[in-house]
């Protein structure tokens, strides 16, 4: 039987977090390395990757992979795959934490172009990586995919209408693909709600402070709260552990 330590390490394996740069997946991906793996950080812009790679070598003594990905394009996400199995030739864990929520004044203001856009990276990225590693991990080792979605698409609104129906789409492709590759293959959700990240700054003022006091929590999450569940259902600890829905979020929509 696995000590608790064992069950946890990820040493040897290799992990991509896709929205890697910053926020939530920029805490992941050093906790992930933390935890022993080699880390691949896809974001947008190259530059940020690259710098949060150093970083997260530098502080784990782990391998990391900078690659500059827009999972919104089709083509993009073909491309990192490559990248990623050209250079460590296997990919055991990957987590689709990239999103965007751009802001709208009303519904009827909402363009295709936003539309689109929103689905794209939300939904039609994670869909297509989902698709590319998840078949090959099958034909390996096995593997975890790991996807983050949002609580607010239990319980949309219309503030931000586009993007919950996205992660909708997202909470439903993690159902279907943990059945896709089972058992190798273990597919599990993350839910979080108000988190503290560069999102909140075009919070109105007040709002941060608002919402940290309708929490359970007295207060919204801050990234590092992602890190341990993730490391779990990246690990030998979940191995049990598929089709899972986990709210992150203080116990807010707890009765849902």
């Amino acid at each position: 039987m696995k000590t608790p330590d064992q069950l946890f390490d990820l040493t040897g394996k290799v992990a991509i977090v896709t929205g890697g740069s910053r926020g939530i997946g920029r805490v992941v991906a050093e906790g992930l390395a933390s935890a022993g793996a080699d880390v691949v950080v896809a974001s947008r812009k190259v530059d940020n990757c690259e710098a949060a790679a150093n970083e997260i070598a530098e502080a784990t003594g782990r391998r990391t992979l900078p690659v500059g990905c827009h999972v919104g394009k089709w083509e993009d996400c073909d491309r990192l795959v490559t990248k990623v199995y050209d250079a460590f030739g296997r990919c055991d864990v990957l987590v689709n934490n990239a999103g965007m929520s751009p802001l709208y004044d009303d519904l009827i203001s909402v363009t295709e172009e936003l539309y689109d856009k929103t689905h794209a990276v939300n939904a039609r990225g994670p869909f297509r990586l989902s698709a590319l590693v998840g078949s090959r991990m099958a034909q390996g080792d096995g593997g975890s995919i790991i996807n983050v979605t949002t609580a607010g698409s239990l319980r949309p609104n219309a503030v931000d209408l586009p993007y919950a129906m996205a992660k909708a789409g997202l909470n439903a492709l993690t159902l279907g693909l943990a059945g896709a590759w089972a058992p190798k293959v273990r597919a599990n959700l993350v839910l979080p709600g108000a988190f503290d990240t560069d999102i909140t700054k075009a919070w109105a003022p007040g709002m941060k402070t608002k919402a940290g006091e309708i929490n359970p929590m007295k207060r919204i999450g801050h990234p590092q709260d992602m890190v341990g569940v993730c490391v779990f259902l990246a690990s030998d600890a979940s191995s049990y552990v598929n089709g899972a829905q986990i709210l992150v979020d203080g116990g807010l929509f707890r009765t849902l």
